[in-house]
């Protein structure tokens, strides 16, 4: 049973601002205002620079093979399944650490409205992860929509920040300097862990990948909505961090656990930090829209080629999505999250997704043709490795110790499957 081709070029692009612009922005900020200071919005630029050239090669790789798993397809068409399986696994482990922190920070800013206890922090992590959950078991396109409409709803009080914060800024020009001044207070050590939080900030353009078989002309459409999601992206995070910083000192910004209120209780008082704590929650929810839609993509496609439980590439008769998969992947989330080590789970979160990437830029050198005249496609590739090296070196001990036992992991569920398929064949 075929997955319907039911998502537009506007949808694509949305599924793409969505999935990136989430909870990142609402918290990253403080984070790395406690490592770095000021100096954040320079490792906001690098991060973003690097996020474009990645997300350029994954726009390249996608045009030669445009088939639904995204990575998973790219790296299994120039190297064979079990790297093509390793990737995949790799972008599962990554992007299920970034579903359950949706559930964290949507609670978090729940909190600005009604005071909740721990049980009631529960309930409400769950009907979020599983709300969505059905939602997108109802149908790509019902799925689609919604993400239009969060996408839409969720950059309202960012523009609204940033031109309010514009405005404020213009009329107090010295806050600029005082907290822009001295740029880095606690120097440039932490300068690699910070980039590491940022640069997931950053990331989830993979997720316009994975759906490739429910897009209407895939191999035009998806490059296109990369390139166009990613620099309205980068436009987007550098404008607020830059009011952010500007307006905000960097010490008040570390102890915050909700950074943007800040700002918007700043530039308009009260009803400014409601518009904004509102924002978040619709922020959140459309990238976790976004994650749960192309997620349970990449379980559909590797349980197809065999490599995975036969149970995630189970199809709804009537909605003609994998219901399974969604239900699972919705399970998984709601216990992780349980965990609110947020730091902790980006940071694993990217080291998974560095060496993802790694192995998508190996592919595009094995997948390119010379006649397709892409910018940069010759060298795009070696700059995307040297990046995902650079990520890889910055994140934890822990990260690279339990990060390799999970690679480990998957190679031993790779042979049990290929195996198992092999006997049955």
């Amino acid at each position: 049973m075929n997955l319907k081709k039911q998502l537009s070029s506007f949808d694509l692009t949305n599924l793409i601002i969505g999935s990136v612009i989430g909870a990142d922005i609402y918290i990253t900020p403080g984070l790395t205002a406690a490592m770095i200071g000021p100096a954040s919005i320079v490792v906001w630029v690098v991060a973003g620079v690097f996020a474009l050239v990645i997300a350029l090669v994954f726009s390249y790789t996608s045009y030669y093979v445009p088939k639904v798993g995204g990575p998973f397809a790219f790296v299994s068409k120039a190297f064979g399944k079990f790297y093509g399986f390793l990737t995949g696994w790799l972008m599962l482990i990554a992007e299920m650490m970034a579903l359950p922190l949706f559930a964290i920070v949507f609670t978090r800013y729940l909190h600005f409205f009604i005071e909740l206890d721990s049980w009631q922090e529960v309930l409400v992590k769950g009907l979020f992860i599983f709300s969505l959950t059905i939602v997108n078991i109802l149908g790509v396109k019902l799925g689609g929509r919604v993400n239009d409409v969060l996408t839409l709803m969720k950059l309202a009080p960012l523009v609204l920040v940033i031109a309010l914060g514009f405005i404020f800024l213009s009329y107090n020009p010295e806050n600029i300097s005082q907290n822009y001044s001295p740029i880095a207070p606690l120097g440039w050590e932490n300068f690699g862990p910070a980039l590491v939080l940022i640069f997931w900030a950053y990331a989830g353009f993979e997720m316009g990948t994975l759906p490739a078989s429910e897009v209407k002309n895939p191999k035009r459409v998806i490059p296109k909505a990369i390139t166009i999601g990613m620099i309205l992206v980068t436009l987007f995070y550098l404008s607020t961090n830059f009011v952010l910083y500007g307006s905000i000192n960097w010490i008040e910004l570390s102890h915050s656990t909700l950074p943007l209120v800040l700002a918007g209780t700043l530039v308009i008082g009260y009803v400014g930090g409601v518009i904004v704590s509102f924002g978040a929650l619709t922020s959140v929810t459309g990238a976790s829209s976004s994650f749960v839609l192309g997620v349970s993509r990449l379980y559909y496609a590797m349980s197809s080629e065999g490599l995975f439980p036969k149970v995630f590439s189970k199809i709804h008769k009537k909605y003609k999505t994998p219901f399974m998969a969604l239900i699972i992947q919705g399970i998984i989330a709601f216990f992780l999250s349980m965990y609110a080590g947020i730091s902790q789970l980006i940071s694993f979160s990217v080291f998974n997704m560095a060496i993802m990437y790694l192995l998508v830029c190996l592919s595009l050198i094995v997948l390119k043709k010379e006649e397709t005249k892409f910018i940069g496609q010759k060298v795009l590739p070696f700059v995307g490795m040297a990046i995902c090296v650079f990520l890889i070196y910055s994140t934890t001990v822990y990260d690279k110790i339990f990060g390799t036992l999970f690679v480990i992991l998957g190679i031993g569920i790779y042979f049990f499957f290929s195996r198992k398929n092999s006997t049955n064949s």
